[in-house]
């Protein structure tokens, strides 16, 4: 129960196209984000997986049930929204069974349903609260509680952790992969923040202005990026892009800088491409590429270092203690073996 299909999915606002042909097939008790800067179209599609908003054109279905025409009470998703929308005058317990209530679950049945759920969510002592009595990630708690109870064929959640501080969103990120284990509902996750994509998804849709750029694992992603907005996207810091044209056996970097390849690409030679490199494929070496030192941010597990090289500013991370000062020079060496090469008039990976 739960796979859920997209298929050529459209919207538009009048005569403004906000979504482009969408089409994702998400399995069975799959956890897969959506994620993309603000505005790219992702609350969009979500919303109208949920029914919140109408479908322009094309199908989606939830067990291969084309849901376009229903009610989102009728289509068996439970959502979980940015804003925790609770019951004030309520309590945890009756705002985790209302839905239930609503629904003419038996008093029994809801309170039963309502104590699993706290017990898993760590709320059992805070059923007979108010939600003005509870810090912002135990309301957050009750706002998934109210979805779980209702045993949905699908999760739906909606940047859930963008009102918590930093420290709170890495605990209830770690919170929501572990009930997504225990549950195995299939779960669609909005967020603008890669990072809650790269630790929590299965598969990840880099979305962009309304179109799907790559669907992939994390992993696959970071490793092998489709563009250079899905590589400049993916990973903290993000890719290094340097601007030059390819030769046979190096990249020759706008200012003349040779960097050696890992592999003999004569038949591009002469092409402008894009050199990406991750932060972490930089090593130090005292015969390798000159580049000055801009800043440096030690932050214990390692030194990340700003940088000019070839004429462009790099961020490199390194594990050894880095101490060189602004202005000094460090010998570095980029990893050949890690390198991703873009065609610098279309953007696409080579």
């Amino acid at each position: 129960m739960g796979a859920v299909s997209i298929n050529s999915v459209r919207k538009s606002f009048g005569h403004v196209d906000v979504l482009h042909n969408i089409s994702v097939d998400i399995a069975e008790g799959e956890f897969v984000v959506l994620v993309g800067p603000s505005g790219c179209g992702k609350s969009t599609l979500l919303r109208m997986i949920a029914g919140l908003e109408d479908i322009s054109a094309g199908d989606i279905s939830i067990d291969g049930r084309i849901v376009n025409a229903l009610e989102p009470k009728d289509r068996d998703i439970a959502m979980v929204f940015q804003s925790y929308a609770l019951y004030p005058h309520m309590t945890v317990a009756d705002n985790m069974g209302f839905s239930l209530k609503l629904a003419g679950v038996p008093k029994a049945d809801r309170r039963k349903r309502v104590e699993e759920a706290a017990a898993i969510l760590g709320l059992t002592d805070y059923l007979d609260r108010l939600p003005r009595q509870l810090s912002g990630g135990q309301r957050q708690r009750v706002a998934m509680g109210r979805a779980i109870v209702r045993k949905p064929a699908v999760f739906l959640f909606d940047e859930p952790l963008s009102n918590l501080d930093a420290k709170l969103r890495v605990h209830m990120r770690s919170e929501i992969k572990q009930n997504h284990q225990r549950f195995r509902t299939t779960t669609v996750y909005v967020t603008h923040d890669q990072i809650e994509a790269m630790t929590m998804a299965d598969r990840i849709v880099v979305m962009n202005a309304g179109r799907v750029e790559q669907i992939g694992s994390p992993l696959e992603l970071y490793d092998r990026p489709a563009n250079l907005f899905v590589a400049g996207f993916i990973g903290s810091p993000a890719m290094n892009m340097l601007s030059g044209r390819l030769e046979a056996d190096a990249f020759v970097a706008a200012d003349g800088t040779r960097i050696a390849l890992a592999e003999h690409r004569a038949a591009g030679a002469g092409r402008a491409v894009t050199l990406g490199i991750r932060a972490e494929h930089f090593a130090l070496d005292g015969e390798g590429l000159a580049a000055e030192v801009l800043t440096v941010e030690p932050t214990g597990s390692e030194t990340q270092v700003l940088m000019r090289l070839a004429g462009q500013d790099v961020v490199a991370s390194f594990r050894e203690r880095v101490t060189a000062l602004p202005g000094q020079t460090l010998g570095v060496r980029p990893m050949a073996e890690a390198f991703h090469l873009f065609d610098s008039e279309t953007g696409v990976r080579i």
